[in-house]
């Protein structure tokens, strides 16, 4: 079944190849990001050139009403959603919990929680109002099993919240046949590591992982599909680590 998949934060990295893999198998991609228009344009032409549809929207997960007026754009241009993936995620230079400002733990939280808790109440309220059976899949990460000591807590702590929110609401969904699940990565060559202030970090870690190696984006993309396909009908309330055997 062909769905309406609206990816947050794909312009790049993870997001991207979601939307890359999924518009590859048929479905429509609504492409989400915050500030960088001109990726999310040009993977929007690179999926349409491939004869996919794709449709670039702009919106600030950490804003409730942007959030509303997203889902309500994508329903207009693609048709009701059927599938959520809320990649969208920010973090911060590495740094000491203690060294780490109240502003930039605020801002990673409110995009981290509270961006997919404003996704996934739109994402409900459309498929109830259409009444679809559908599928979130919440990105979360290895970290909110490690901590990340000395690097970021307050993001692994932001991604523990994530993986408990994703198992109480599937809970509470399921009886409307609807699935909530998580993927979790591991180390993954993205530009979070510049961002954060370290772009060789992936080559620093690789030998702590058991696999010897970074992820690609397209070895997370896989998992996260396949949890929004039939094949993935009979889970639910699920955490799916990625992360090279740590």
């Amino acid at each position: 079944m062909k769905q309406v998949v609206i990816v947050t934060g794909s312009g790049r990295g993870i997001g991207a190849a979601v939307a890359r893999q999924l518009a590859a198998g048929g479905h429509a991609v609504a492409v989400n990001f915050r500030s960088d228009r001109q990726a999310a344009e040009e993977l929007v032409r690179t999926v349409r050139a491939a004869g996919g549809v794709a449709l670039a929207v702009q919106a600030d997960v950490a804003d409730e009403a942007q959030v509303t007026q997203m889902f309500d754009m994508v329903e207009q241009e693609l048709g009701p959603v059927s599938a959520l993936v809320n990649n969208a995620g920010v973090t911060s230079r590495m740094a000491s919990f203690m060294q780490t400002s109240s502003t930039t733990i605020e801002n990673v939280f409110r995009t981290n929680v509270y961006g997919t808790m404003h996704c996934c109440r739109a994402a409900i309220d459309s498929f109830r109002r259409s009444g679809t059976k559908g599928v979130i899949v919440n990105v979360s990460s290895v970290a909110a099993a490690t901590g990340s000591p000395n690097e970021y807590v307050h993001y692994a702590a932001s991604k523990a919240a994530v993986e408990t929110f994703t198992l109480g609401l599937a809970k509470e969904l399921a009886p409307e046949g609807i699935r909530v699940c998580a993927v979790a990565p591991g180390l993954t060559l993205t530009d979070i590591h510049a961002v954060s202030g370290e772009p060789d970090r992936p080559a620093r870690l690789a030998p702590k992982i058991p696999l010897q190696r970074p992820a690609t984006p397209e070895e997370i993309a896989e998992p996260i599909v396949w949890l929004l396909s039939p094949a993935a009908s009979y889970i639910t309330g699920t955490t799916l680590r990625c992360g090279g055997g740590l």
